[in-house]
């Protein structure tokens, strides 16, 4: 489950626009964004874009269209992947699974009774990514002269750390987590921006990207980041179940009273009848101590400048392969190469 520190990250967000992000490096967490484009693109039943041979394609269309108009803005997009899921997710992984195949069970009644609402919103929930959706998305970034990281654990651990060390400006994720793994600057709704309609409603929202400073979000709650990582833990994270009812508000209050791991996890016992014992310690590293490599980044940035869009390519690939429109993907394909040119020249520019 991703962190449910919402309520109290919505004080310090700022609203942003992508040319506020122009020239600058973006990490992009591969995985949450590749969920969202298939979450979100979907057909008026739910049912994925696909091509002739039955392959979904809604995240080709979220890389390309979405990624573009990143490029346009002169935003320079880096999408983080995920390595090894640690042990300690393998419960995770499962309920996510389990939660899939019952929202899909339930997409498929909901289309045989003629519900199209339930059915976007059931299908919505039973996205997947799964090893053709990673690398069909791999290859069109390719094509794209999008640079890609693979982390050996956690991408947004990867990511937070690119941040830290200065390459990269922010972290782009829907998830909470990031904070928790120590990303400086995030920014949230960078790739699925726009109108959007709310799940079961019939009401409209605009969605605008937003920037959140981890240590805005630490110095109004008062507290470390460890801290923050305790009542992660508290609340529940992708490697340890949370404490029943226990939100943001009461697990702000629990770590402002400790002062250390063992007292939070004797004072859970006491009150909770919970042992954290066996993993509070394994958690807390998770998240402080990440596993992570060390990225040369100076040959990034030399891969970043010397990247072009390959534009026969994209349209072979998005067009004869997947069946997308051949005059739009063309447009765009050239629009993309346009402004890579132009980015990559501001960079050269940049430096001297």
């Amino acid at each position: 489950m991703a962190v449910a520190l919402g309520s109290v990250v919505a004080p310090v967000k700022r609203t942003i626009s992508i040319n506020d992000l122009s020239g600058k490096i973006v990490a992009i967490d591969a995985y949450n964004t590749l969920y969202q484009f298939l979450s979100i693109i979907r057909q008026p039943d739910g049912t994925p874009l696909m091509d002739a041979n039955g392959n979904v394609t809604s995240h080709l269309s979220g890389i390309f269209y979405r990624t573009q108009n990143l490029i346009a803005a002169g935003v320079k997009p880096i999408f983080v992947f995920d390595g090894l899921p640690h042990r300690l997710k393998s419960k995770t992984i499962a309920a996510r699974m389990s939660h899939r195949q019952a929202a899909y069970e339930s997409w498929q009644k909901a289309k045989e009774n003629g519900d199209l609402e339930e059915a976007r919103t059931k299908a919505m929930a039973s996205s997947r990514v799964n090893k053709s959706i990673v690398e069909s998305g791999k290859e069109l970034m390719k094509l794209m002269g999008i640079q890609i990281v693979q982390a050996p654990g956690e991408g947004e651990a990867q990511a937070s750390r690119m941040v830290s060390e200065g390459f990269a400006y922010s972290v782009a994720s829907q998830d909470y987590d990031v904070f928790l793994f120590g990303a400086n600057v995030v920014t949230r709704n960078l790739t699925i921006s726009g109108r959007r309609k709310l799940p079961g409603k019939n009401v409209f929202v605009n969605v605008q990207p937003e920037l959140v400073l981890l240590d805005e979000l630490l110095s109004s709650l008062q507290i470390s980041r460890k801290k923050l990582v305790w009542m992660g833990m508290l609340m529940g994270t992708d490697f340890n179940e949370g404490i029943n009812k226990v939100g943001p508000k009461t697990a702000l209050k629990i770590v402002k009273n400790v002062e250390t791991l063992e007292d939070l996890v004797a004072y859970v016992k006491t009150k909770y009848s919970v042992d954290m014992s066996d993993f509070a310690n394994e958690v807390q590293e998770i998240f402080l101590k990440p596993e992570t490599v060390q990225i040369d980044f100076q040959k990034l940035q030399n891969a970043m400048d010397d990247s072009k869009p390959d534009v026969d390519g994209i349209v072979k690939f998005m067009c004869d392969l997947h069946g997308f429109s051949r005059e739009r993907i063309e447009k765009f394909a050239e629009s993309i190469s346009k402004a890579s040119s132009s980015n990559a020249q501001k960079g050269i520019n940049n430096w001297m």
